[in-house]
């Protein structure tokens, strides 16, 4: 890989951890750790119940999302890994995908949509194949589209 990367990965945006139950998960996250709960977040179509909560303020904020299954027996099973996945603050999320991808890189099904927060996102796969041999290495990776205040203040 010789060509200079277009975009620049400037942080953590979200921790994002599944279980049965996220009252559970809300209990030591906020009731004991003292994250913050900000709104919850349901999806049929992502199976998924989620509690967005944060610690930090403004671009350094990290948001942790508390995260159950709609439906249990369905999938994707948001509650099977206890880590489901890591997002990461991205200047610009198409030049990424778009460069990534030219690298051989797989992205999961979906392609670049709005998230629980209401910024653009796409997955990285876990798992490469043989038409993109690299994915996440075991690891579901989010890239989110930071906002101009965010992509400011991490550029410094």
């Amino acid at each position: 890989m010789t060509d200079a990367r277009p975009f620049r990965i400037l942080g953590i945006q979200q921790i994002a951890i599944g279980g049965e139950d996220k009252q559970r998960l809300r209990s030591l996250w906020v009731d004991l750790l003292g994250f913050t709960f900000k709104d919850t977040y349901v999806s049929e179509r992502e199976n998924v119940n989620e509690d967005i909560c944060a610690i930090g303020q403004g671009a350094h904020e990290v948001e942790v999302d508390l995260m159950q299954p709609v439906d249990i027996a369905k999938k994707p099973a948001v509650h099977q890994t206890p880590l489901n996945h890591i997002g990461l603050w991205v200047d610009d999320l198409q030049i990424a995908h778009d460069w990534l991808s030219s690298k051989g890189l797989r992205f999961a099904p979906g392609g670049i949509r709005k998230g629980a927060a209401g910024h653009d996102i796409i997955f990285i796969h876990p798992k490469g194949n043989d038409e993109f041999p690299f994915g996440g290495e075991g690891v579901l990776i989010e890239l989110v589209q930071a906002p101009p205040d965010i992509i400011q203040a991490l550029s410094s």
